[in-house]
């Protein structure tokens, strides 16, 4: 496949996750493309079963979608730093398709009842849409992790090598779901490079910096 037919699948599916930018807006922000290329190219994938006939908005078939990789990853991600970086762009390195799931603020404060949040989720979800190699930011669905990977429905889970979260149990609640997804533990070049760590050494003076 093209890889720019592979974009396109990708910004569809993206697009059909979050609706409210189109899936040519999308792609303009990977690829310089005119409309009238992603037009052509929309009725190719339509003939090759890829792109459903006559969708408005464009929609994945099974075999569109099939031929994605769509790797999820979730966090807080208040202060983005170098960790966070390299722990995304290993977990795209992994499939096509990045969906980042930020945490609704209520659900990171029950996990840990004295974090300390300095953006609200839509702040970090923009953040974290900043990122070129992030395909997809969405905020977590209001429940459990387990919804919004319903949701998503990824190929791929892949869990930030201090994230509490074990790949057993997570393997095993989405199977319960009938979710068949793999669940990796991704390393990093830079343990130390932490967000609790941050705000411990900075406090409330990182703002100053």
């Amino acid at each position: 496949m093209e890889p720019e037919d592979k974009s396109i699948l990708a910004a569809i599916y993206a697009s059909s996750l979050d609706p409210s930018v189109p899936a040519y807006d999308r792609l303009r922000t990977k690829l310089t493309v005119g409309k009238k290329f992603f037009e052509e190219r929309i009725k190719h994938l339509v003939a090759k079963g890829m792109v459903e006939k006559g969708s408005n908005p464009p929609r994945l078939t099974f075999i569109g979608r099939d031929a994605l990789k769509v790797v999820l990853v979730g966090g807080v991600f208040d202060l983005i730093h170098p960790g966070h970086i390299h722990t995304l762009k290993a977990a795209k390195e992994v499939g096509d398709v990045l969906v980042v799931v930020i945490a609704r603020t209520a659900t990171a404060l029950k996990i840990k009842k004295d974090r300390k949040i300095y953006h609200d989720e839509g702040l970090r979800k923009e953040l974290v849409e900043s990122l070129s190699f992030v395909d997809l930011a969405l905020i977590g669905r209001e429940g459990t992790l387990y919804d919004t990977v319903e949701f998503v429905r990824p190929d791929v889970i892949a869990l930030g090598y201090d994230q509490a979260h074990s790949e057993k149990d997570v393997a095993e609640n989405c199977k319960k779901r009938n979710l068949n997804v793999q669940v990796i533990r991704l390393s990093t070049p830079i343990p130390g490079s932490k967000s609790s760590k941050i705000k411990e050494e900075l406090g409330d003076t990182i703002y100053g910096i």
